[in-house]
């Protein structure tokens, strides 16, 4: 069995698309601090780049089997720090209110306590179709909250002024009722797996115990949460 290289897990693709989003946020943080129109067009652009290439490190390191260990930490880690870091900056500059990032910040806690501790039950338990609507009205809301100012928009047949915060506001406020039932979605789903009929869990009359046992029981498909 050939060893593991931390270097060389680093420096693979998709761990080096990972680190690039991550080495982004002092750059939309920078250019959301100095609130300019034509700064906080920057930063929203940056962000919105670096959140929507979420997916492109997962889809790269399964494409071309470069699945790392290192990469299934760093990559919901990198997750949380734009989003977390571009909050935090927003609730500084008074663009939300601090009672909406404590909201997804303990959300965030509590899905991870409760993966950490279902996989330590040999339970996998992946994201919900909620979880998914929830990053993608997130990143959105906060693309529109680093945007930040009053745009006029003429189009061919209407012309209105698009109020970016605003719509920004409400779009987060969408992604934190989908952070809450998606919550208790993966909560129903942890008590289900762990606490359900002991029959659930008993192994069959065929069933395989050491080396060759089968793997931890996936209960869902899908990346995220």
């Amino acid at each position: 069995m050939s060893r593991r290289s931390l270097a060389g897990e680093f420096l693979n693709t998709p761990n080096a698309i990972t680190l690039t989003r991550i080495a982004m946020i002092p750059v939309f943080l920078w250019f959301t601090w100095h609130e300019s129109r034509v700064d906080s067009f920057v930063a929203a652009i940056v962000y919105a780049v670096t959140g929507a290439t979420d997916f492109v490190d997962g889809w790269v390191a399964r494409k071309k089997g470069l699945v790392t260990v290192i990469g299934k930490f760093l990559d919901p880690l990198a997750d949380k720090l734009v989003v977390m870091a571009a909050l935090v900056m927003l609730v500084h500059l008074g663009r939300v209110q601090a009672w909406v990032v404590i909201v997804i910040m303990a959300r965030e806690f509590i899905v991870t306590g409760l993966r950490t501790i279902a996989m330590s039950e040999g339970v996998v338990i992946a994201a919900g179709r909620e979880g998914k609507h929830k990053t993608a009205f997130q990143l959105a809301g906060i693309s529109f909250l680093l945007l930040h100012y009053t745009y006029p928009i003429d189009a061919f047949a209407f012309s209105f002024d698009l109020d970016a915060n605003r719509v920004g506001t409400w779009l987060l406020y969408l992604s934190l009722f989908f952070s809450v039932t998606s919550a208790w979605s993966y909560f129903a789903a942890f008590v289900r797996a762990v606490y359900g009929p002991a029959e659930a869990h008993a192994p069959g009359p065929g069933a395989r115990e050491g080396p060759d046992a089968p793997a931890p029981r996936d209960l869902g498909r899908g990346a995220g949460t």
